[in-house]
Formats: structure tokens, sequence, C-alpha cells
């Protein structure tokens, strides 16, 4: 990356450097390095390196890396500068306008049904070298940044969006408050970093790390001062009480007079609200065609245990909510047809992508003492926790214990280790296994699931991954970062795995 950085001594302007750095320091971003962070290994050590070199490409880096690195980096790379500086380092005129940006306006382009809004922001150097900054926000992804890119051709680029909008009754262009611009933009970016530390599937652009740095950056020359804007087509909070009235003012519409299965309706109108509210930053009556796909294809195969009823009732259960909700926040004729035919054009591949667990030839009495809360996602892991759940073990009933249950999970437990009454330390040893079940069960942290599948995969017994698993909580104690990066660290037993 040093030698790389010769080339920053050829550009002609501080935007060209920017671009060039930011795209160095996307290199690593989102990934993971075993025993540290990767933006203090990788990042802090360029900076440490370039301070060593002090050459001119070196003090190039530096100052650029002073604008666009974390906070660690920039004060590191901003030190180091001063001192190659003050040695009488050679470094181009451009250098001293890295970063003197000020913005020039903000504006954003948003589709009618609410899906995304892709923001522009525009900023020049003292009047010249004016350039625009363009992010994608998804809010059928809780809101992410999903991708982004600069434009120097921003003219042209405000030219087109308006011509668009202007064209197509589907969209709208506007101006809005670079206040207003920074606190959409500061909660999207914090989004998809918290999606990329769940170790969520690629969601961003091949372009996005590229650009990360200088997002980061320029987003910070707006002016501060707004809470985020609400998205379109925003409601006052819904209680679970607001949640009931809004389903039975559902099901006694006109829209849900043909459901033949009112109680299965019911259920799929509530699972409906609850997408909306929860994962939708609480617009349960706003649709489109992608947050029903969404909707159908991902969350309710991942997330939900439908009965038989339910399933053969949702895809027709929401045809209905988008011809009763549609309306109701505006939509044109054409949106909410267009809506209704993803729909259809779901519903078949619903029946392929929803898989229920009985199918697989479980009880379906079983699935649901380990989902109480219906939560399709924990089925596997609470599996893992608590295998026998049927039949009889001396005078106890397994099938009467309830594993959502404290007293019961603990008499689980105990049957599970019933060869081990004998150890000293037995007391102590159980309440460890019931912590690591509780947490298992909760999910909490995400990492500790994961690590066990991994070791599951290289064919250890579940025993012994329950064993690390204990041995990595009771040593890294109450510590959150530190346990999920204990976690993300495990790549294999050792010989001797731990009593």
């Amino acid at each position: 990356m040093l030698l790389a950085a010769r080339e920053l001594l050829a550009v002609r302007s501080p935007l060209d450097a920017e671009l060039m750095v930011s795209d160095m320091l996307g290199a690593w971003w989102g990934k993971r390095l075993r025993g540290g962070d990767v933006e203090q290994i990788l990042g802090e050590g360029l900076v440490d390196y370039a301070a060593k070199a002090g050459t001119p490409a070196a003090l190039t880096l530096l100052i650029s890396v002073a604008y666009l690195g974390t906070a660690r980096q920039a004060a590191k790379a901003e030190g180091a500068a001063l001192a190659l500086m003050e040695s009488d380092v050679a470094r181009p005129r451009w250098a001293d306008r890295v970063g003197a940006v000020k913005p020039a306006g903000c504006f954003v382009s948003r589709d009618i049904y609410g899906d995304q809004d892709t923001v522009v922001c525009t900023f020049a150097y003292n009047g010249e070298d004016t350039h625009a900054l363009v992010m994608v926000v998804d809010y059928n992804m809780r809101g992410m940044a999903r991708d982004a890119w600069v434009s120097s051709q921003v003219d042209k680029l405000l030219e087109q969006a308006g011509l668009e909008a202007a064209g197509n009754p589907m969209l709208r262009f506007e101006e809005i408050e670079p206040q207003q611009a920074r606190a959409l933009l500061e909660f999207a970016m914090k989004a998809t970093r918290e999606a990329h530390d769940r170790k969520s599937p690629k969601l961003v652009s091949d372009s996005y790390s590229a650009y990360h740095a200088f997002a980061r950056s320029r987003i910070k020359a707006l002016p501060p001062g707004r809470k985020r804007p609400a998205p379109p087509h925003s409601e006052a909070p819904y209680t679970r009480e607001r949640r009931a009235m809004l389903a039975a003012e559902f099901l006694g519409s006109d829209a849900a007079e043909n459901l033949s299965d009112p109680s299965a309706a019911s259920r799929c109108a509530d699972h409906i609200i609850d997408y909306g509210c929860d994962q939708d930053f609480g617009r349960p009556r706003r649709v489109s065609p992608t947050k029903c796909e969404t909707f159908l294809l991902d969350w309710l195969p991942r997330k939900v245990m439908l009965t038989p009823a339910e399933q053969d009732a949702m895809p027709h259960v929401l045809a209905a909510w988008v011809r009763f909700a549609g309306y109701r926040i505006g939509l044109s004729e054409q949106a909410v047809r267009a809506t209704l035919d993803a729909v259809w054009e779901a519903t078949g591949r619903f029946t392929e992508a929803y898989r229920d667990p009985t199918t697989f030839g479980l009880d379906r009495s079983l699935v649901e003492r380990l989902l109480p809360d219906g939560d399709l996602s924990a089925l596997a892991r609470r599996a893992f926790v608590f295998p026998m759940l049927q039949g009889k073990h001396g005078d106890t009933d397994l099938d009467e214990l309830n594993p959502a249950d404290e007293a019961d999970r603990r008499r689980l437990l105990e049957i599970d280790h019933a060869n081990e009454f004998d150890r000293l330390d037995f007391a102590e040893h159980l309440a460890w296994h019931q912590e690591i079940a509780r947490r298992l069960w909760d999910g909490d942290p995400p990492q500790l699931w994961e690590a066990a599948q991994r070791l599951i995969d290289l064919g250890h017994d579940r025993h012994d991954v329950l064993h690390v698993l204990i041995e990595i909580a009771e040593r890294i104690g109450d510590h959150p970062d530190e346990l999920a990066a204990a976690l993300d660290d495990i790549a294999d037993i050792p010989d001797e795995p731990p009593a």
C-alpha cells in the first residue's frame, strides 16, 4: 500500500487522492481478523509503517488518512504527518486542501412505496472541484446503506434525477436540509455496520467498501443537529392494543371478506402486522412489491412457525392486506396492482421456500415446545441444547417437561448428566450448563451458536462442544465483546477438551 501511495504524488486534486485512499482503507472493510480488530491491526499498522518510512508518498498517505480514517487512525496519522512536515518532507500543493470541503446542497430521490431513498449530497473545495456523494438507503433492510459512489458530473446528475422523477409517477425528487441528510446517512451507515457485525450475508454493493471511508468523512462535513427523519409512510408507535385494533379493522373490511378460514386469516394478519411494526420502522400498513416478497420468501421461512392452514392462507391474506392497506397510505391503482402481481408471482416460490419442520419427521407438539415464541430460526440450536424431550427417564415423563420453564429446564439438564452425579463440582458444572442453555435458547450472543455449528461440522461430540463453550464463557466472564471475539476464534477442539 505504501508503494501504491506513490501514485498520490501524481494526482492533481485532493478529491482524486481522497478517493484513492478511501479505496485503500476499504480493502479490509467488513473483514474480521482472529485475535484483534482489523481497523487497529491493519489500519493503524499502515499508519505506523508510513510514519517510519518518512517518504513524500508516506506523508501524503498520512495526510489523507488523518481525514478519512477512523478516530484512532486519524489521530495517529495527524501526529505522524506533523512530525514529517517539521522534518521538511515534501508534499504536493493539493495536500493542504484534503478534506477542506463545504456542503453545497442535499437531495433525495425516493419511490412512492417507501422502499428506498437515493441521497445525493454535493460538496466543493472553496467553490472548485464540485462533486456529489450518492448513497442508497434500503428500508426493506432495516434502513441500511446498500450502495455508495461519487460523481463529478453534479449538474448532469441532478438534472437526470429531476427528469426521471418528472416522467415517472412512482418517483419523487426533492431537496432536503443538510442536517436531515446527515442524520439519515449516519443511521444508514450504522445499520450497515451492525448487519456486518452480525455476519449477515453480503448485503452491500461491490463498490460500497471502496467509498465507505470517503462517505463517512463527507457525512461529518454536513452540519449536525437533526434527529433521523422518519421513513416515508411512518405512523405513530404501535402498541400491542393498537396492533390488535388494526387486525380487527382489516378482518372486518371488504378486502378480507372472501378469506375462507377466519382463524388462520387472523393469525396471518398478526404476522403481517408484527413484521411491519418490528422490521419496518413501525409501518405495518406500508406495502410494496419488494416488501411483500421479502416477507413471504425470506422472513417467514426463517422466523415464523406456521400451521398447515396458515401456510395455505398466507398468500391470500397478504393479497387482501395489500388491497386493504395500499389505498389507505395513498398508493395509486397502478402501485397496488404492481404489488398484487408481486404477491401472486411469489406465491409459488413461497411453497418451496417455507419448509415446515414437521416435513422433516418432527412431531408438531415437540416443535411447539421448542418454539413457544414461534421463532423458527431458533429450532436447530434449541434442539441441540435439549435433545431428550420425548419418552421416559425412570419415573419422569419427558413429554411433560417444558424446556422454556427454568425448573423443567434444570431437570432436563440433570437427566442429560445422569452419569455425572458423583462429580464433586456437579452443582457448579450444571449451573454453567444452565447458563449456556439459556444463552443458546435466546441466541445471545449469536456467535455462540455459530461456534457450536463449526465444531459440530468437524464431527465433535455434542457434549464436548458444550464444554468448550462453557470453558470460554467462564474464562471471559461478563465482557460481551471479548466473548464474541473469543467465540469467533474457535476453529477446533483441542485434543483434550475441557472437562
